[in-house]
């Protein structure tokens, strides 16, 4: 049996007298996407924190390739929903804040950021800053900072959801892309049903208070997606059977 690239395995957390997670297992395999969808409150962000090492679950554990790293902040890389770049720094210093931070020279982490711009369709902004750049250049800077900070596996907290609906729209395609080409295993939080059909290959539901997986969906369409995907039968049943699980 495959062994998970990343899982956490019946965990639970309580803040004080609130109980916010009760027993949730998820698990992500090599090269795939998976969403996380569910309704404010439902203790997404919490899980992330507890896979990311930031929060320790009262019970439970997180396992990133078969070694218990429950606890352990800086295994698990974590994008979050703003794409915190430095305005005062140049793009390619930005991007390469991970390689510095884990103990390369300013020089050394440049020259290793700096083939993956093209990959990224960054090519020519090295040495631009943030403020230059559009939104969706901005988030695709972000996930290459991500990408240089990961081993393999990443977190992304609402990657997309402060574009307007055309960008969001081209950085779904792009996104699709780049992921068959990096093979970065990924989970992604989102609150758009449509943008987890689209680019999961299985979703989870997470839902009441405490939260708890109410749902597990294998979006069954071969990658690359048909280009009128979102536009088909067989999309909106996923996006019906979501609702319905959601109650909304």
């Amino acid at each position: 049996m495959e062994q998970a690239v990343l899982s956490a395995e019946n965990v639970s957390i309580s803040f004080g007298e609130n109980k916010i997670l009760e027993n949730v297992s998820i698990s992500l395999f090599d090269g795939e996407i998976v969403g996380l969808l569910g309704v404010s409150g439902a203790g997404k962000t919490t899980l992330f924190n507890i896979l990311s090492g930031i929060y320790v679950p009262d019970s439970g554990r997180v396992t990133l390739n078969g070694e218990d790293v429950t606890g352990k902040p800086g295994k698990v890389s974590y994008m979050l929903q703003k794409d915190l770049l430095f305005d005062y720094m140049k793009v390619i210093d930005n991007v390469s804040i991970p390689l510095k931070l884990k103990g390369m020279k300013k020089k050394e982490a440049r020259e290793k950021a700096d083939p993956l711009f093209k990959t990224f369709g960054l090519d020519g902004y090295q040495y631009k800053y943030p403020n230059e750049m559009s939104g969706g250049m901005r988030q695709r800077a972000a996930l290459l900072r991500t990408y240089l900070a990961s081993d393999g596996v990443a977190l992304l907290d609402e990657p997309f959801s402060a574009l307007d609906t055309i960008t969001k729209s081209k950085m779904h395609t792009w996104y699709l892309d780049i992921m068959s080409r990096i093979n970065l295993s990924t989970i992604f939080i989102s609150h758009d049903i449509g943008e987890a059909v689209k680019l999961s290959d299985r979703v989870y539901i997470l839902s009441g208070r405490p939260g708890k997986i109410i749902d597990e969906i294998k979006i069954d369409c071969p990658k690359p997606r048909p280009e009128n995907f979102d536009l088909s039968d067989e999309f909106l049943d996923y996006k019906r059977r979501i609702v319905k699980s959601l109650h909304l």
